[in-house]
Parts: structure tokens; C-alpha cells; sequence
């Protein structure tokens, strides 16, 4: 019997399981899930735990319920890959495999600045997004939050915070002209508008050169705050960090076009911690973890494995600002107001209800 081990059940990992159990092409399977949680986590939606738009029970989805799935809690601390074992944290056991899928997702980048991950809160984790809400919760009246990057995390937390906390002052720094600057410009000038429009202090052309306790230092200008969240850059996670392969600036491990390792034809790797031609998405882990199953199922029955891979094609990107409002890109489309709002909703609930 094969012993597959899938490190990670987010969205890469738990797609890789829903396929593997799915196949029947895939006979004498034993397949072992490692993770944190015993769930998997909507890790798009930690903003909104964190502004506490969204409760902690809405992001979470049951783990798939089969003879052939064992799920082991565990903090994985590194991958042996000539051995073909996992070593965890706190603990002298280890887990072999044939075949191991690694899923464990990214990690903030602090890009070397000092004190910011000391004296900062992250939304990369549902513990760290749990924590970030407590302190959130706990400033009183006319308190000061700063949230230092304005990507898609960035503006989507500080756009629920004008719902859940309207009595406190949110600061958004970032380093762009305007925050989204990688979206076309309609979509990022309309971002921008919303945000001022909506009581959001915007603060462009950002460069923070440390953090200390409730301080923010822009061009070595310090500001306020009760609570700092870190939402300006990611990396991939330690273990494949710390992988003798050959990484790209964010940590992620470059792949064959089969997805493994070079050398390592049953070692694959799926979302944050892949170094692929897009940017990271669940929509991106999703897709590659189907073509990872496809490439098992054929080295499973001894067929050639494909000379070109499918083209992976993404339907685009949603954000939301606030309950009512959106964007989005949907090919060459910009989409901006109330539809792409119903549209993201539309999708994280077919997700809920539809996954596992």
C-alpha cells in the first residue's frame, strides 16, 4: 500500500485529498494529512476574523471523512528528503512516506526591518488573525490602528474595520502611489477613492524603517498606534525554506514542470511554497494540486508522464470593501461596486457548502 502524506490542508492540500479520494485510478492508498488545526482554514477571509466582521466558525470547513484518510496534528519542523521522513517540532518521531505532498502555505516577510515582526500582529494564520482581533477589540474609543501594506490583505482589513470598529482611526501605509498599484488603474483609483471616502487615513509613497511598541516609523517619522498589522509581503514557509533546492527572493522552491522536486520525482510541492509563473492565490494551489493527483495517478499505473503540462487558467481575483462593496478583474474585465461584492459572497459560499 502507497503511504501518502499531504503537509498542510489549505486550499492546495485539501484539493490534492479531495482528488486523491476521488480518483479511480488510484487503488491501495493510505494517505496521512499533517496540520495544526482539525480544520481546514479560509485563509482568504483572515481579514475579516481579524476586524471581527466575520466569526471564527464561518472559516473553517470539516476535513473529508474516509477510511483512507488518517489526519495527524503536529507542527512539521523539517522534510528529510533522501530519507523520505517528516520531522516535527518538540518530538523524536518521525513520519515516512513514498510520496509527500507539501502544502504548508507562506509566512510574513519582514523584508529586514527592524523590530516589525516584534512589535507587530499578522493575519497569516487563524491563531495569529484570533490574536490580532482580541487586540483590535480591547482599544477603546478614538484608538489608532495602522496597517502597514496595501495589497489585497491590506485594503480588504482596513475597509472591515470601518464596519466593525467606525470609532477608531485606521492608518493604511503603503509604499505604491496608490495602494493595489498591480491591478489596472480603474480598478486601484476607484480602491483609493473608496477607502478616503470612507474615513481610511491613506498614507502613499510609504517607507517604514523600523516599529517599535505602538509606533510606526515612516521615513523615520513615528506615528501612534494601539494596534500594528503586518500585511506588507510574504515568503514561503521555513521548512521548504530550509530545503537544499534551489529557491527563488520569496523562499519558494522552483519545480519540475511535473510539480516535484529536481530529483525528488515524489516530492511535490503546491501553493505559496511553489515558485510558479503567478502570483500565489487559492485559486493557483486549487489548480496545480488537480495536475499534482493527475502526475500520481500516472506514475501509479507506470504510464509516461505528459511531455506538456495543461496550461493553468485563473478566472481572476475579488476583494471586497466592506459588506456592500468590491473589485475585481475577471480577464480583461474590470469589475467595481456591488457586483463583484455579490460575486465573492456567491463563491465562498458555493466553497463552504461544496468542499470536503
Amino acid at each position: 500500500m502507497k503511504h501518502i502524506v499531504v503537509l498542510g490542508g489549505g486550499y492546495g492540500g485539501m484539493r490534492v485529498i479531495q482528488k486523491l479520494l476521488g480518483s479511480n485510478k488510484l487503488q491501495d492508498i493510505q494517505i496521512t494529512l499533517v496540520d495544526k488545526v482539525p480544520y481546514h482554514c479560509l485563509k482568504t477571509e483572515y481579514y475579516a476574523l481579524a476586524a471581527g466582521t466575520e466569526a471564527d466558525q464561518h472559516l473553517r470547513v470539516t476535513f473529508p471523512n474516509d477510511r483512507r484518510l488518517v489526519i495527524k496534528y503536529g507542527d512539521v519542523q523539517a522534510v528529510n528528503m533522501d530519507e523520505k521522513t517528516v520531522l516535527f517540532k518538540n518530538s523524536e518521531e518521525l513520519l515516512s512516506f513514498d510520496q509527500l505532498v507539501i502544502g504548508l502555505g507562506c509566512e510574513d516577510k519582514y523584508h529586514g526591518i527592524p523590530g516589525a515582526e516584534e512589535h507587530s500582529l499578522s493575519i497569516q494564520s487563524i491563531r495569529k488573525a484570533r490574536a490580532a482581533y482580541q487586540k483590535i477589540q480591547d482599544i477603546g474609543p478614538g484608538g489608532t490602528v495602522s496597517i502597514v501594506g496595501g495589497g489585497l490583505s491590506g485594503v480588504e482589513l482596513a475597509s472591515e474595520l470601518r464596519e466593525s470598529r467606525p470609532d477608531i482611526k485606521v492608518i493604511l501605509f503603503d509604499r505604491g502611489k496608490t495602494v493595489l498599484s498591480m491591478f489596472p488603474e480603474k480598478l486601484h483609483t476607484y480602491v483609493q477613492k473608496w477607502l478616503i471616502d470612507h474615513g481610511v487615513t491613506l498614507v502613499n509613497q510609504a517607507s517604514i524603517t523600523k516599529l517599535e511598541e505602538n509606533i510606526v516609523y515612516n521615513h523615520g517619522k513615528p506615528t501612534f498606534s494601539d494596534a500594528i498589522i503586518w500585511t506588507a509581503g510574504i515568503q514561503a514557509n521555513e521548512v521548504v525554506r530550509n530545503l537544499n533546492v534551489e529557491k527563488d527572493a520569496m523562499g519558494r522552491a522552483f519545480l519540475t514542470k511535473h510539480h516535484h522536486i529536481e530529483g525528488h520525482k515524489d516530492i511535490f510541492i503546491v501553493g505559496d511554497c511553489a515558485a510558479l509563473n503567478h502570483a500565489p492565490s487559492a485559486q493557483l494551489a486549487e489548480a496545480q494540486g488537480e495536475q499534482i493527483v493527475m502526475i500520481m495517478e500516472k506514475m501509479h499505473n507506470n504510464e509516461p508522464l505528459p511531455e506538456t503540462m495543461p496550461k493553468i487558467k485563473l478566472k481572476g481575483v475579488l476583494g471586497s470593501l466592506g459588506k456592500k462593496h468590491g473589485f475585481g478583474v475577471m480577464g480583461d474585465r474590470t469589475l467595481l461596486g456591488r457586483v463583484p461584492r455579490v460575486l465573492k459572497t456567491g463563491v465562498l459560499w458555493m466553497y463552504r457548502y461544496h468542499t470536503g
